[in-house]
Formats: C-alpha cells, structure tokens, sequence
C-alpha cells in the first residue's frame, strides 16, 4: 500500500499503550426525538468490542441480546463512544440502576425507529502517538493529508487477524469454499476491499487519485450524488475545493459503472485476481457493489507535539479508517 506522504520521513512511534491513546466518538446521522418504542443508549466502552457491549448491556437490563442494534463497529482496545438501540419496553425501567461492565451509560431517550448499521455520519477520533522520534515529520505528513485529503484505503483489521480474510472471500466467490452468514459476509466484503485497494494503490502511483480522469465515476462529498467525468477540465477545480473526488470500485452487478482507461484499469485489477464481473453475481446481497470515494477530508484537524509525544484529533466519514492516518505518519 502507497503512501501519500511517501516523500515525508516516517515519523516513527508507538499507538496503542494504553486504551486512551484511541478515542473514538461517533458522530450520529440523527439524535432520538424522545419519543418512540426504541430506546437509543449513549455508551462510553473502554477495552470492550461493541458486540460484547451489547450483550453484556442486554444481560443487565434482562432483555433479549438479539434485537440490540448499533451504527457502526468500533474498536475494542480503545475508548469509544457510541448509541446502542434496543426496545425500550422491559429496558427503560431497569436501566437507571444498571451496571455494566467496562461500558458506562451516559445518557438515553426513547425513538420511533430502530438504530442500523450505517446511521452514522462518521466519526471524531483523539489519538496520542508515543515514543516518536521525528515530531516535525508527523506533522508535515498531517499538514499534506489536511491539505489534499486522506487517500480512502480500507485498513488492516477490515482484512481480519491473519490478513486472509480476502483471499477466503476469492474462494467464497469461485464457489471453492463455504461459510457460514456472518463469515461468508465479511469474506466477500473484505475480497471487495482488497481490490479496491489495489485501484487506489495504482490510482496513487500514477497521481490521479485525486484528479478527475476521462470516465472516471465521481461523487460529490455534500450529497453523495455520483455521475461520469466527461469534461475533465470542468470538473478539476471542482475536485480542487473538495466539491468532489473520484470514486473506485466495489465491485458488484449494481456498482455504477466507469469508463475508457478508468474501466480498463478497473478491469485489470479484476483480470489479475483471475475473477470476473459475473462472478459477483454469485455473491448474491453481499456483493451487489458501489462506488467508494479514493479520498476523504480530515475534518476539525489538530496536531499537538509535546516533546516525543503527538496528539492528533480529527474526524473522518463512516467507513473510513483512522489507522491509515497512522500509517502515513509512523510509516512502519
């Protein structure tokens, strides 16, 4: 994987000691009204995964783990928080005296509608680096990302502990492996992953990850409105103030659908993991496909060093990763 910042000196460092070096705050699509079946949670969780959360919170108020629900996955060795929606009737009445442990309920109110995967704008992370032997290098490389944006990779842990969660979601695909629900989701979506990574990866290589080509699909950043770049130099400036970026494959039978040496670069990236368009098909809900943006903007930046310790805070869309912010820092 490239980095932006390839020109930078990594700046080195440790993440990680300790969970408040990560902090994580989701950023809602929506807050709850106070009215409704459904009781929103706001959690604060350190050093426990948000599935666990949500088990051990249903054990606490008596209720049925199975319909709990949340927006968005976050990271267990870290301090996070987050809604946790569950029915509010049998709940509501328990929770003001509820413990939980490694989970604090800070506050809850009632909703008409259920929370689901996705309902998030994105979200607010405060991270401290330790033990970093060139501060000045971090900064420089924080400064370049604020300033051109985040190239959109999907990180490590999307590809699970051994990294081989991709290379499973391949074989799921060729029918040469099965799986079951859950598994068989997260192998597919991690296969997606890896290819559109290596799009982005050659799309950096060449400098036009950030600058619209001739049929590139590109999707403005305040509505998510997608079209095909016919007029380069039109939609240039536009990409320049962040109005809009290009977009990469997820690949899939209902992904929009680039063209001329954006589609054969696309088509490369399949030919060369020896699959095709229809083999998606095969995949079913979980590999219907869409566009994904190359880059995103590091929204709310700050940078503070304090001799070999830097503390960053910025906030990023929902599906993007911080550690890849790490990674053009650090550098190994």
């Amino acid at each position: 994987m490239r980095y932006l910042t390839q020109a930078i000196a990594g700046a080195g460092g440790r993440f990680k000691t300790q969970a408040e070096d990560f902090e994580v705050e989701e950023l809602p699509a929506y807050h709850p009204s106070g009215e409704g079946e459904h009781l929103f949670v706001w959690v604060e969780k350190r050093g426990v995964a948000t599935p666990e959360a949500a088990k051990r919170l249903a054990q606490a108020l008596g209720v049925p783990e199975a319909p709990v629900s949340w927006a968005g996955l976050k990271d267990a060795h870290a301090v996070t928080r987050q809604y946790l929606c569950l029915p509010a009737k049998g709940a509501e009445g328990a929770i003001a005296t509820a413990r939980v442990e490694g989970v604090t309920l800070l506050r809850w109110a009632r909703h008409g509608n259920k929370l689901k995967n996705g309902h998030l704008e994105g979200n607010r992370f405060r991270l401290v680096l330790r033990e970093v032997k060139d501060p000045a290098a971090a900064k420089a490389s924080f400064e370049l990302l604020c300033a051109r944006g985040l190239p959109n990779f999907y990180g490590e842990q999307r590809f699970g502990g051994h990294g081989d969660n991709a290379e499973k979601g391949r074989a799921l695909l060729l029918g040469q492996l099965k799986a079951r629900h859950f598994e068989r989701k997260l192998w597919l979506s991690a296969f997606q992953s890896a290819l559109f990574n290596r799009v982005l990866d050659a799309r950096l290589d060449d400098a036009t990850w950030d600058v619209p080509q001739l049929g590139d699909v590109l999707k403005k950043h305040a509505t998510g409105g997608e079209f095909v770049c016919a007029e380069p130099d039109v939609d240039r400036p536009r990409a320049l103030a962040f109005e809009l970026s290009p977009t990469g494959p997820m690949y899939g039978p209902s992904m929009r659908a680039s063209e001329a040496k954006v589609a054969a670069l696309e088509a490369q990236v399949l030919a060369d993991a020896e699959v095709t368009p229809a083999d998606f098909e095969k995949g079913g809900a979980q590999t219907q496909g869409t566009r994904r943006l190359l880059r995103v903007p590091l929204g709310e930046p700050s940078f503070e060093a304090q001799g070999s310790e830097v503390r960053l805070s910025f906030t990023l869309p929902s599906g993007s990763y911080a550690t890849v912010v790490l990674g053009e820092l650090i550098k190994g």
